[in-house]
């Protein structure tokens, strides 16, 4: 029977103007508070699905390779990671069968590759590398917007492996998923159903809670009026079909449901992902 497990892979953080776009401070600060540089905590969690012999790890943090002037630049802190994460259900990076990245973005993909000496080496040596074509040739070949967030260290060492793999050329059963356009190109949202549920880790199409409101966007979306129209369809569908919003980067907040009412689609119940 398929189990799901949520992980912690630490903490770090953002600016929080960047986070919320064109929404003012005055309207956001109540949902994340800044600190003195107006900075905001957020998390970056990662699920594991376990299936029969399969253990499918989506996303994989940010991972410990960097230099410390780059920990340092994004505050790197909190007392879990991913491979204790892993440890603590019982597991070892080499029981890992399946990696799936939602995009290469290095907050969710720096962990899929480590530092072994002077060698970049994937971290899931037993495990096949998920993205798409189309996402892959968007991050190896970076537009000078989001340059910053493909780092080739994270990317790269995955095909060079020849353990990468294209969900759009290639079956991936494990799970069905959506594709999205507006954060990066041709970004992947688990949708996995499991006892009459329907769970999905909601990636960067909305970050936390306080992005459920259309209007809440982040500047790091290379395309904002594409992920306004993508977030109203998906919340009008996870509304009507009482879907699990699981949050990859809200810092307290792990999931919730939408309902409808007469200010649009907001935010039903929030719970724990243990609670469910």
């Amino acid at each position: 029977m398929m189990r799901l497990h949520l992980l912690e892979t630490g903490l770090f953080k953002l600016d929080g103007g960047a986070m919320f776009g064109v929404v003012p401070q005055s309207l956001w600060k109540n949902l994340n508070s800044p600190d003195d540089n107006n900075m905001c905590t957020w998390a970056m969690r990662s699920m594991l699905v376990e299936d029969k012999d399969q253990l499918t790890l989506i996303d994989t943090g940010i991972g410990g390779k960097q230099d410390p002037k780059f920990f340092n630049h994004y505050y790197l802190h909190g007392h879990h990671s991913l491979e204790g994460s892993i440890k603590n259900l019982g597991f070892s990076p080499s029981d890992v069968t399946s990696v799936f990245l939602t995009h290469l973005h290095f907050d969710h993909a720096g962990g899929a590759i480590k530092k072994s000496g002077e060698k970049l080496l994937p971290t899931f040596e037993n495990a096949d590398y998920w993205s798409n074509s189309c996402h892959w040739n968007w991050a190896t070949e970076p537009n000078a917007r989001e340059k910053a967030s493909f780092l080739k260290e994270n990317i790269l060492p995955i095909k060079q492996s020849g353990q990468l793999k294209f969900a759009d050329k290639e079956t991936f059963t494990v799970f069905e998923y959506i594709v999205v356009d507006g954060h990066t190109e041709k970004m992947m949202l688990p949708k996995i159903t499991l006892d009459n549920k329907t769970f999905v880790f909601v990636s960067d199409l909305i970050p936390s809670l306080g992005h459920i409101p259309l209007a809440y966007i982040m500047s790091y979306d290379v395309r904002p009026l594409v992920t306004m129209i993508e977030k109203r369809a998906f919340l009008e569908q996870a509304a009507i079909e009482s879907w699990i919003l699981i949050f990859q980067h809200d810092p307290t907040v792990e999931c919730c449901t939408v309902k409808f009412s007469e200010k649009g689609i907001v935010v039903n119940e929030v719970f724990k992902f243990s609670e469910i």
